[in-house]
């Protein structure tokens, strides 16, 4: 009897590690999530504080693949087996990469925090979150990812938990910055099916450095034309480094979520991140935010929905 990987990742051994990973990624962007809250107070100029954090990002991660590559070892993190989802062709996966570095790194964080920046972090928040929603729209057909029955009532609670800590849908008003969060997790979301896609014939540290590579540049020039490209080479000593700090959390979520998206499915992986909540609540409320005790039932709803997507193991093929 064997294992089968149709909609559990490659084979048993592997679903726990990227499950694993997934959670470290969620842990990593609810700190994120809170220190950057500190962050763009220090830099108000949003588009030039995300440059500055993802070009350090950047940094790290083609850092870090160089100096493994150069000790002659085969990479940390293998890429997956290839599949017949992963792109054949030397110009699908050219194709690939560039979606995710163009789109991906550079324009969807440029939507992301333009949005930010016309709403309130509420409903923003929540359509970020949506985005476990998506990923399961497009894993069936574009991935072959099943999704479950445990699948569905794990991405339930999740949303459910959104709403309650949002209070109530009536606070979503879809005005022109929730448009644009709207619209950049939507991009996100199929940035997820095309790096998970990639991740079949690609290494994660490569696709990791060419998301933050190439995004930056596309947000470099973002800035140039905004005329906001003075903005970052005057940053004072103190603003680069929250730069530093954030980029540096970047450089772990992006490397981790990879290394998650090559072991487990997509809708899984996604689901798990929506644990990044839990996260930073706890963290504002250790830091006298508050939020433990008024938030309580859309974080016990969200907290039981990421158990339920982190305890769906594959399960045995017929001999």
């Amino acid at each position: 009897m064997r294992v089968s990987s149709r909609g559990s990742g490659w084979g048993g051994g592997r679903q726990i590690p990227g499950l694993a990973l997934a959670a470290v990624t969620a842990v990593v962007s609810g700190v994120a999530v809170y220190v950057n809250s500190f962050a763009v107070r220090a830099v108000p100029n949003a588009a030039v504080y995300t440059t500055a954090k993802n070009l350090v990002a950047a940094a790290i991660l083609l850092l870090a693949v160089t100096l493994w590559r150069a000790s002659g070892r085969a990479p940390a993190v293998p890429g997956a087996p290839p599949s017949a989802e992963a792109p054949r062709s030397r110009w699908g996966r050219r194709l690939g990469l560039a979606y995710v570095g163009v789109v991906g790194g550079g324009v969807a964080f440029i939507m992301f925090f333009s949005g930010l920046a016309q709403s309130s972090a509420q409903p923003a928040s929540f359509l970020h979150d949506t985005l476990v929603v998506w990923v399961a729209v497009l894993a069936w057909p574009f991935l072959r990812e099943r999704v479950s029955g445990w699948n569905l009532l794990a991405i339930g609670l999740l949303v459910a938990g959104e709403v309650v800590l949002a209070g109530g849908t009536g606070q979503l008003g879809m005005g022109r910055g929730a448009g644009l969060v709207l619209g950049a997790t939507l991009l996100w979301a199929v940035e997820t099916v095309v790096a998970k896609r990639l991740l079949g014939t690609v290494s994660p540290g490569r696709v990791a450095v060419i998301r933050m590579g190439v995004g930056v540049m596309v947000l470099l020039a973002y800035l140039g034309i905004t005329g906001s490209f003075g903005g970052l080479l005057t940053l004072a000593p103190g603003q680069w480094s929250w730069a530093l700090l954030t980029g540096l959390l970047l450089a772990a979520y992006v490397g981790s979520w990879m290394g998650a998206l090559v072991r487990a499915r997509a809708v899984d992986v996604t689901s798990v991140l929506v644990g990044s909540v839990l996260v930073t609540t706890f963290l504002s409320a250790l830091s006298g935010g508050g939020g433990l005790a008024t938030e309580g039932a859309g974080l016990a709803l969200m907290g039981v929905g990421v158990a339920l997507a982190a305890r769906i193991w594959p399960r045995p093929a017929a001999a």
